[in-house]
Protein backbone atom coordinates (compact mmCIF):
# COMPACT_ATOMS: atom_id res chain seq x y z
CA UNK A 1 0.00 0.00 0.00
CA UNK A 2 1.25 3.34 -0.57
CA UNK A 3 -0.62 7.17 0.32
CA UNK A 4 -1.32 7.62 -3.59
CA UNK A 5 -2.91 4.06 -4.25
CA UNK A 6 -4.57 5.31 -0.91
CA UNK A 7 -5.57 8.52 -1.77
CA UNK A 8 -7.30 7.10 -5.30
CA UNK A 9 -9.50 4.73 -3.47
CA UNK A 10 -10.68 7.48 -0.95
CA UNK A 11 -11.29 9.97 -4.13
CA UNK A 12 -13.21 7.04 -5.91
CA UNK A 13 -15.55 6.14 -2.36
CA UNK A 14 -16.85 9.74 -2.20
CA UNK A 15 -18.77 11.29 -4.80
CA UNK A 16 -17.50 14.64 -3.16
CA UNK A 17 -14.91 14.48 -3.87
CA UNK A 18 -13.07 14.82 -7.62
CA UNK A 19 -10.12 12.79 -9.02
CA UNK A 20 -6.58 13.98 -7.88
CA UNK A 21 -8.61 16.88 -5.52
CA UNK A 22 -6.72 15.02 -2.20
CA UNK A 23 -3.28 15.56 -0.99
CA UNK A 24 -1.30 14.29 2.24
CA UNK A 25 -1.87 17.41 4.19
CA UNK A 26 -5.16 17.95 3.24
CA UNK A 27 -7.93 18.45 6.20
CA UNK A 28 -10.79 16.12 5.36
CA UNK A 29 -13.04 18.13 7.03
CA UNK A 30 -12.05 21.25 4.80
CA UNK A 31 -12.69 19.40 1.50
CA UNK A 32 -15.60 17.79 1.32
CA UNK A 33 -18.64 17.13 3.79
CA UNK A 34 -17.18 14.70 6.76
CA UNK A 35 -19.99 14.04 8.50
CA UNK A 36 -21.02 10.81 10.39
CA UNK A 37 -22.38 8.92 7.48
CA UNK A 38 -19.02 9.26 5.10
CA UNK A 39 -17.45 8.39 8.51
CA UNK A 40 -19.11 5.01 8.85
CA UNK A 41 -18.54 4.93 4.53
CA UNK A 42 -14.82 5.12 5.61
CA UNK A 43 -14.53 2.95 8.01
CA UNK A 44 -16.48 0.59 5.88
CA UNK A 45 -13.94 1.14 3.19
CA UNK A 46 -10.77 0.56 5.25
CA UNK A 47 -12.19 -2.71 6.73
CA UNK A 48 -13.60 -3.91 3.04
CA UNK A 49 -9.89 -3.02 1.27
CA UNK A 50 -7.83 -3.53 3.85
CA UNK A 51 -8.73 -5.97 5.95
CA UNK A 52 -8.54 -4.08 9.29
CA UNK A 53 -10.96 -2.17 11.68
CA UNK A 54 -10.25 1.49 12.48
CA UNK A 55 -11.98 2.66 15.75
CA UNK A 56 -14.57 6.23 15.58
CA UNK A 57 -12.48 7.61 18.35
CA UNK A 58 -9.01 6.65 15.97
CA UNK A 59 -10.91 8.11 13.44
CA UNK A 60 -11.54 11.21 14.47
CA UNK A 61 -8.19 12.07 16.00
CA UNK A 62 -7.27 12.14 12.20
CA UNK A 63 -7.34 14.99 10.43
CA UNK A 64 -5.56 15.17 7.38
CA UNK A 65 -4.92 12.10 4.75
CA UNK A 66 -1.50 11.63 5.96
CA UNK A 67 -3.11 10.80 9.63
CA UNK A 68 -5.63 8.07 8.08
CA UNK A 69 -3.17 6.37 5.65
CA UNK A 70 -0.88 6.64 8.75
CA UNK A 71 -3.34 4.89 11.14
CA UNK A 72 -4.55 2.44 8.35
CA UNK A 73 -0.84 0.99 7.27
CA UNK A 74 0.37 0.98 11.07
CA UNK A 75 -2.67 -1.59 11.70
CA UNK A 76 -1.67 -3.34 7.91
CA UNK A 77 1.44 -3.69 9.22
CA UNK A 78 0.17 -4.97 12.06
CA UNK A 79 -1.50 -7.95 10.98
CA UNK A 80 1.16 -8.78 8.29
Amino acid sequence: MNIKDFISKIEEEFEDLQPNSLVPSDVLKEKFTWDSINALIFLAHVNVEYDVEITAEELIKSSTVQDLYDLVESKVQKKA
